[in-house]
């Protein structure tokens, strides 16, 4: 019988019968191929002016493939004294890429640019096993073309490895789902925690749309779904505190101070800097919600710290929004000779706009994932109504409850947030990417027992939806090209629409015009994802969608060095652990990527961290690990006003002549950044901290 078997199968082979792909299979695929294509495309076109992308990432990068203990510890130098304020999954996986083929644009990269295509193609899937091919190809398609997904996946921050997890979870939780099978459900909460080992509490996002799909859809009884949900939430937990825990407890002089946590613990940073601080914001008193209910609506902060200009402006040479008739413009976050009003409060970041239910629709945010938000709501909506309520629920509402579910707990999340980038929103990308390609699809089937109210409705979602890309692209870049093209395809669609309803037998009219009217809400996301992909943010540490005004990355990218100060320093520290030691890592991470040497940040990410102390100083010197520290000649010591280690650096160090500077942010000190001139000099728009070079002197040292 075996034999038997095997020889059938051969002759089938032969024959060309056991393909694995049927003849019509082919189209199907063929048209994913091209959406493959398109999203390859816009990710791996014009990757070179990106350079290093995020330093502050590539450093820790470098960093981690000098030792398995800067690799396990997420060291942000080489030194090791501090971590990057990430968890480590993400950066594990990118210090694998760059092993392979280096710390460069293409070994930085690759990674997440391999995940954003993966999402795409498991977009595709998800979506198509319930509502068809045409669904999923305008769902991967919507996804491969969402101008914030693209700048995003072309970074090398760990957004995209977070979606296609998140992405691989939901499959997982869909498959527990219709087989009402634990080992899915398990696999799932694996899957999240996983997730919050990439991007903490980021991960948990969509975490309420899963639990709610399994427990309202699933064929099993009710007490078994609860226990189910019950152990399954255990393993969450452990998977996602299992690496926290270890840091934790590892004695502190073993490893890295813990970057951004306050003090020094991984519990710390993921429940404040990675959790309620993302909501109420940077001051964490009131934040966001209190801005939606009212209060400080100016955008001022809250109290705590005043944000660094580095983290708050926006891009270099970025356009605001427009003022104009349809798209009002934000009323903070504007750039002025001195500095960038607004801060982490009701408004969040510069480039965030006010908190309030119209934040994703407007200006600034409109740009960057809510091309087609109408679309999707109203194709959410649709869902609710296409299929009768049952218990458990029908495979519609399962769908309603996932994505929809998804999309609307990010919605509501971002809505209100104090201190998010606007690269976070590309979470939102999947589950509006396939509430789009699901509800297109649900009006072509209903046209066949509703035929006018299926064109009406999607003429209705279509005009909705056109009319505030208008008004984003119009505050953006003014009256567009394309616009008229759109506009043309449009009403031709309608049109044609129309008049196959009213003749019925005109299927193919009804599928072009059908198709004519879809396609027109696909042009300005496509053209403006294009755009992104031509016009980098020059603020490469924060990818956004195209501001409106065609930048580069400053330097091209690369490195930003005061090249005499690193060959004095190379000169001067032969045998020395550190090259130096600077306030922040927006001071170190170049020197950091230029030498591959130690550069320690004193404090941290962006100089609020007491990551050393005066006699730990003391203790380098003696040891001689340590000879120079560029650091605040007034004083300030940094954004944090750590005096400890300014009373340290008076009375133990002197100032070398030639390398001081002015600089109006938390850049560069060596005036790379606007705002400084390398000479000492200051530019236009500077401001006043000065920043010299110290160099310890021998009575310091034990």
């Amino acid at each position: 019988m075996r034999t038997m078997h095997l020889q059938t199968l051969w002759f089938r082979a032969v024959r060309g019968r056991a393909l694995p792909v049927a003849s019509d299979d082919w189209p199907r695929l063929a048209a994913l191929g091209a959406v493959v294509l398109v999203a390859a495309a816009l990710r791996f076109a014009n990757l070179s002016v990106l350079g290093y992308a995020n330093h502050y990432y590539a450093a820790a990068v470098r960093s981690m493939l000098q030792s398995w203990h800067n690799f396990f510890f997420v060291a942000a130098e080489p030194g090791g004294a501090v971590s990057v304020d990430k968890p480590p999954v993400g950066l594990w996986i990118q210090t694998a890429s760059a092993y392979v083929f280096g710390v460069n644009d293409f070994g930085l990269l690759l990674p997440e640019i391999i995940a954003g295509i993966l999402s795409v193609v498991l977009v595709y899937h998800l979506v198509t096993r319930r509502f068809g091919a045409m669904a999923g190809l305008l769902a991967a398609l919507v996804l491969a073309i969402t101008p914030v997904v693209v700048a995003t996946d072309r970074n090398n921050t760990i957004d995209s490895t977070l979606i296609l997890t998140l992405l691989l979870a939901a499959w997982a939780f869909i498959v527990a789902t219709e087989r009402g099978s634990l080992r899915h459900l398990l696999l799932g909460v694996v899957l999240v925690g996983i997730g919050f080992n990439i991007k903490m509490l980021g991960a948990y996002l969509p975490l309420p749309a899963f639990y709610a799909l399994y427990f309202l859809g699933s064929p099993e009884r009710l007490w078994r779904k609860g226990a189910n949900l019950a152990l399954a939430t255990v393993v969450l937990l452990v998977v996602s505190l299992s690496w926290a825990v270890v840091v934790d407890l590892t004695p502190a002089d073993q490893r890295p101070y813990v970057g951004s946590s306050g003090d020094n613990s991984v519990m710390s940073l993921a429940i404040g800097y990675n959790g309620t601080q993302r909501l109420l914001g940077m001051g964490g008193r009131g934040g966001a919600l209190s801005g939606l209910l009212g209060g400080g609506q100016d955008g001022a902060p809250r109290g705590g710290m005043q944000p660094p200009s580095w983290s708050q402006s926006p891009a270099a040479g970025a356009q605001q929004p427009r003022q104009s008739a349809t798209a009002p413009s934000p009323q903070q976050g504007q750039r002025g000779t001195g500095g960038v009003q607004g801060g982490f409060g009701g408004g969040g970041m510069s480039g965030a706009g006010q908190a309030g239910l119209m934040r994703l629709f407007t200006p600034p945010l409109s740009k960057e994932v809510s091309w087609l938000l109408p679309f999707g709501l109203f194709g959410a909506v649709l869902l609710a109504f296409r299929a009768r309520p049952r218990w458990p629920l029908a495979p519609k509402h399962q769908a309603l409850v996932l994505w929809g579910g998804w999309l609307l707990v990010g919605t509501a999340f971002f809505s209100v947030a104090g201190f998010f980038h606007e690269y976070y929103l590309s979470v939102l990308g999947p589950p509006l990417a396939a509430l789009v390609g699901v509800g297109a699809m649900e009006l072509w089937g209903m046209r066949e027992r509703h035929p006018w109210i299926a064109a009406g409705l999607l003429v209705a979602a279509a005009v909705a939806t056109l009319r505030m890309q208008i008004a984003t692209a119009t505050a953006f870049a003014g009256t567009t090209w394309w616009q008229p093209l759109l506009l043309a395809m449009a009403a031709i669609g309608a049109a044609v629409l129309v008049v196959a309803t009213i003749r019925q037998q005109w299927r193919r009219a009804a599928v072009a015009g059908f198709g004519l009217v879809v396609a027109a809400m696909l042009v300005t996301p496509a053209i403006w994802s294009g755009l992104t992909t031509l016009n980098s943010s020059s603020n490469q540490s924060l990818p956004s969608a195209y501001s409106g005004r065609p930048s580069r990355p400053s330097n091209g990218g690369g490195l930003e060095l005061n090249q005499a100060l690193l060959d004095y320093l190379t000169r001067n520290t032969q045998g020395a652990k550190y090259l130096m030691a600077v306030p922040s890592s927006m001071q170190g991470a170049d020197y950091v990527l230029a030498t591959g040497r130690p550069v320690l940040y004193l404090g941290g990410f962006m100089g609020q961290d007491s990551v050393v102390t005066g006699d730990d100083l003391d203790q380098m010197v003696a040891d001689g690990e340590l000879r120079y520290i560029y650091w605040s000649g007034s004083g300030r010591g940094g954004f944090g006003g750590q005096s400890d280690i300014s009373s340290w650096v008076e009375a133990n160090c002197v100032p070398v002549q030639g390398f001081g500077t002015q600089t109006r942010n938390s850049g560069a000190p060596d005036g790379t950044m606007p705002g400084g001139t390398a000479d000492g000099g200051q530019s236009q728009g500077g401001g006043n901290m000065q920043i010299t070079l110290y160099q310890v002197v021998a009575s310091a040292s034990r």
